[in-house]
This record gives structure tokens, C-alpha cells and sequence, in this order.
């Protein structure tokens, strides 16, 4: 997934970046409520984390332009408050999840995945395809009794592979969802992740180059 993470505080920021590229997410960070509209703006991001109180522009109002505007962003929002009122009221500004600070980064990981199925329609929290199955919570894949040990990227793009149910995934898309803001257009990054990827699962092969568009699962 492309997950936004959205906090002043940037040894915070980081540490929770982090975790969430373990799970093989594609992270971006922002330290003020104005990065944070801008990089929205440009990119499609399945799952916001937002820190409600933020400089520049407040996670409220970062909040209410996401829900009014075209993303289909899901957004968990952070706060240092835990009343019941102040939660009550980040809800109210359509915010799909909250979380109160402080917070073990395991439980905030696992809110975003499960927003994450949420983002997307239909997409089941175990992925299959024939003799082949991805499980996002526990980053395991299989092919039949077989482990197959993926780096993120590999898991990354297989996951959308599988998302896509047999429809050509296009580059970009990849480079949108599996890598970051940061990645060169014009890399070879993602074929070469493919053809690692093609190793790993082994034959019968499963990823097919769909020539000059993308690739697709058989």
C-alpha cells in the first residue's frame, strides 16, 4: 500500500515509516499540514496517519479536505488527547479510524493494514491465486507447502499483482504503490524486482510482462 504519514515530530515520523515499510508499504512523510495537502494532491494514497495537532495547517482541516476532496484515502488520526470528546469529534471530521498517543507502533501498524483493505473494494485479508497465497498480516507467502522468502519490494509487487486478479498492473502503478515519492520514473527497479520475484516462485511461472504496459498474474 501507499501509506502518508503525517507528524511534526520527525524522530516520530521516522520510526513509524519504518516499521510500515517492514510490512512492505510504500511510505511517505510529511511534517506539517501544508506538505501534507501538497503531497496528497499528486499521489494516491490508500491510508493517511495524521497527527491532529500539526503547524502550518491543522490535521482538522487536513482531515475535512481529504473527505471533501477526490481521495479515496482512508485516514487514521493520532492525538496526544484521549477524551472521549476529542475522539468523538476527529470522527466526526470523517476521520475512519483514531488512535491516542502515546501507542505501541505494532497496533498502529495493524489499524492501517485493516484500513487498507478498506481503501480498495473487495480485497480479501489473505490473497490466492491457485497454489499461491499471500498473507499481508503475517508477510508470508506460499506456493503449495512451499515458504518463499520475499524482500519487501518482492512482496510488495506481488501483492498488487494479486489485487489485480489476472489485469495488467502497469509500471507506474507499481512505482506509485511499492516504492515512494522518492523513486526515479525512469528506474529499472521494478523489472529487476520482477525477475527476482520470478526466481523465488519458481515454475510453473506465475508473472507474465505484459510488453510496453505492465505485468499481470496467470
Amino acid at each position: 500500500m501507499r501509506v502518508l504519514v503525517v507528524e511534526d515530530e520527525p524522530q516520530l515520523a521516522n520510526a513509524v515509516a519504518e516499521w510500515l515499510r517492514q510490512d512492505a508499504h510504500a511510505v511517505d512523510i510529511a511534517l506539517d499540514g501544508a506538505q501534507a495537502l501538497e503531497r496528497i494532491a499528486v499521489n494516491g494514497y490508500d491510508v493517511v496517519v495524521l497527527d491532529r495537532d500539526l503547524p502550518m495547517v491543522h490535521g482538522d482541516q487536513v482531515c475535512r479536505e481529504i473527505v471533501a476532496g477526490a481521495s479515496t484515502a482512508r485516514v487514521l488520526m493520532l492525538t496526544a488527547a484521549g477524551e472521549v470528546t476529542q475522539r468523538v469529534a476527529g470522527l466526526a471530521l470523517g476521520a475512519d479510524d483514531y488512535l491516542t498517543k502515546p501507542f505501541a507502533v505494532s497496533e498502529l501498524a495493524a489499524r492501517v493494514q485493516a484500513l487498507g483493505r478498506r481503501s480498495r473494494p473487495a480485497v480479501p485479508p489473505v490473497l490466492r491465486r491457485g497454489d499461491l497465497v499471500l498473507d499481508p498480516a503475517r508477510r508470508e507467502v506460499f506456493r503449495g507447502t512451499r515458504y518463499v522468502p520475499l524482500a519487501r519490494k518482492e512482496f510488495g509487487v506481488l501483492a498488487e499483482l494479486l489485487i489485480a486478479d489476472g489485469a495488467t498492473v502497469s509500471t507506474e502503478h507499481l512505482l506509485e504503490k511499492v516504492w515512494d515519492e522518492n523513486a526515479d520514473p525512469f528506474t529499472n527497479a521494478v523489472r529487476l524486482t520482477v525477475h527476482k520475484l520470478r526466481r523465488k516462485l519458481g515454475e510453473p511461472p506465475l508473472v507474465e510482462t505484459v510488453t510496453g504496459t505492465g505485468y499481470r498474474i496467470r
